[in-house]
C-alpha cells in the first residue's frame, strides 16, 4: 500500500509508485500510482520519467493489483471457476490464444511462477470472505513444488531445456478431483463461452475500477491491457469492445 509508505516520509506529497512490467527492460507500460498526497509536480515528474526511458505511462490509483494485475485477477479467477465446472487448462489457453493473446493465462503463470500469486493469496487468506469461492487447484500444484517452467512443471509440464508446455495428466487429475470435492458435475465448455466469460470478467472489473476513480477514463484501462497483458490490439481493447458492442 504505497499510501501506507507516504504515510512513514516526511513530506508524503513527494511519493509516487511506478509500476513496471515484466521483463522491464522489454514491455512499454508503465503505471505511474497517484497516492492520496501526491503533488502535481511528483505525479509529472514520475510521467517525465517514465517517458525518458521509452515507456507508456498510465495513471493509476492505489489498490490491490492498481489497474493491470487487479483485471488479471478478475480474469484469472473467472478461467479457475471454468476449471473446476468442466473446461482444462489447455482447452482455455487455446480459446484465448485463438482471440489474440500471445499466450494464454496458465501459460503465463508458468512462465512467471506459480509462487508469485501463490504468495499473495496466502497474504490475502486472513481477510478473504469465508463465504466466497475459492478455487484451490493453483495451491494444490504449488503444494507439489510445480512453479511452472523453473522448475519443469506447473500447469503444464516441460521437458529439460524446453519453454514449451505438455498437458500432464495429473494436472487434470487434480482438477478433476477438486469438481468432485465441491461436487459440481463438471460439463463441456466450448471456446466461445470461455471467451465471453473471460470477457465479461475483464469489463465488469475495469469498470468497478472506473467507478471508484482507480483508472480515470476507460482508455487508460485499453492501454494497460494492451501494452501491459497483450490485449490484442486491433480489437482496441476490452472497453472499447465493450462500448462497441
Amino acid at each position: 500500500d504505497i499510501d501506507r509508505i507516504a504515510e512513514g516520509v516526511a513530506d508524503p506529497s513527494r511519493v509516487i509508485g511506478l509500476h513496471f512490467f515484466s521483463p522491464a527492460h522489454i514491455m512499454k507500460l508503465v503505471e505511474v500510482i497517484r497516492t492520496d498526497q501526491a503533488a502535481p509536480r511528483a505525479l509529472a515528474t514520475g510521467f517525465a520519467f517514465a517517458k525518458r526511458l521509452k515507456k507508456v505511462p498510465v495513471l493509476s490509483g492505489v489498490c490491490e493489483g492498481f489497474i493491470g494485475n487487479r483485471i488479471l485477477t478478475a480474469y484469472r479467477r473467472q478461467c479457475d471457476f471454468m476449471l473446476e465446472e468442466g473446461a482444462l487448462p489447455h482447452e482455455i489457453d487455446a480459446a484465448m490464444k485463438a482471440f489474440g493473446l500471445p499466450m494464454g493465462i496458465y501459460e503465463m503463470q508458468d512462465m512467471a511462477g506459480l509462487d508469485i500469486s501463490w504468495a499473495m493469496r496466502k497474504r490475502l487468506a486472513a481477510t478473504r470472505d469465508p463465504a466466497e469461492r475459492y478455487v484451490r487447484i493453483a495451491d494444490r500444484l504449488c503444494e507439489l513444488g510445480r512453479f511452472g517452467q523453473k522448475s519443469g512443471t506447473g500447469w503444464y509440464r516441460y521437458e529439460e531445456g524446453s519453454r514449451s508446455g505438455e498437458i500432464d495428466p495429473l494436472v487434470e487429475a487434480i482438477i478433476v478431483e477438486e469438481s468432485e470435492a465441491k461436487g459440481i458435475a463438471r460439463t463441456s465448455i466450448g471456446a466461445d463461452e470461455i471467451r465471453r466469460r473471460i470477457l465479461d470478467a475483464m469489463i465488469g472489473e475495469a469498470s468497478a475500477i472506473l467507478d471508484e476513480g482507480i483508472a480515470l477514463k476507460p482508455g487508460d484501462v485499453d492501454v494497460v491491457m494492451v501494452l501491459g497483458y497483450g490485449f490484442p490490439r486491433w480489437r482496441g481493447g476490452p472497453m472499447f469492445m465493450a462500448a462497441s458492442a
